[in-house]
């Protein structure tokens, strides 16, 4: 896989990212926690969407289509899929769709795993794997936040429709191959979100197709 640009490149974008916007990484990381919050104590899970939608629609304006494109070509196309992501995300937010069916089991550990990884487990490796703020993929950036929302989604409902899952889970083959080419470790995990969250969504078509097709409509 041939890229536009050099590892130090992207990591120099990192780092003009982080210089530009400080403090507001601060804000972003009080938006996850408000997300994580709300999927442990409350029983409605539209806040928890509507901030996703802001996260996602920040990624794409600010970070794709301001940081990213002058190196990456794609990157601006990469932003209005982005927004198109906080738009169905912000729909169902905004919607306050009540869903049947609490997450247990299997689904329940791996949303909480995936969301923990993101916060914690992420920039805990890129430090032990050399990288130092700015030059940092921070939250608030595609590829922590992309994990931390594949969590989220599979804590909303055992039944969130597909749709909500489909951008999140392209992204995530997108940057594990980046990441695989340029050698950024900690988005290896990326790649574990995404298999992980199809193999509870295809487990979940198989126990009732005929609603998750409902639901996906």
């Amino acid at each position: 896989m041939e890229l536009p640009f050099t590892a130090t490149e992207f990591f120099a974008v990192f780092a003009a990212y982080n210089t530009a916007v400080w403090p507001l990484q601060l804000v972003l990381l009080a938006c996850g926690l408000f997300v994580v919050a709300t999927l442990a104590r409350t029983k409605s899970k539209g806040p928890a969407s509507t901030v996703l939608a802001g996260l996602w629609l920040w990624m794409g304006l600010v970070y794709h289509w301001r940081f990213f494109a002058p190196i990456n070509p794609a990157a601006r196309g990469f932003a209005l899929v982005f927004v198109a992501a906080a738009a169905s995300f912000a729909w169902f937010g905004l919607s306050e769709r009540r869903l049947d069916g609490p997450v247990v089991g299997t689904r329940r550990l791996a949303g909480w795993t995936l969301i923990a990884y993101a916060l914690i487990g992420y920039p805990l490796i890129a430090f032990l794997a050399g990288q130092h703020y700015p030059a940092v993929p921070t939250f608030g950036l595609p590829c922590p936040t992309t994990i931390f929302t594949l969590g989220a989604l599979l804590l909303v409902s055992s039944t969130t429709p597909i749709f909500l899952f489909v951008i999140p889970l392209l992204w995530s083959a997108i940057g594990t191959l980046a990441a695989v080419h340029l050698g950024v470790v900690e988005d290896y995990g990326l790649g574990a979100a995404g298999l992980v969250t199809l193999a509870l969504l295809m487990a979940q078509h198989r126990r009732s197709p005929s609603r998750h097709l409902q639901l996906a409509g």
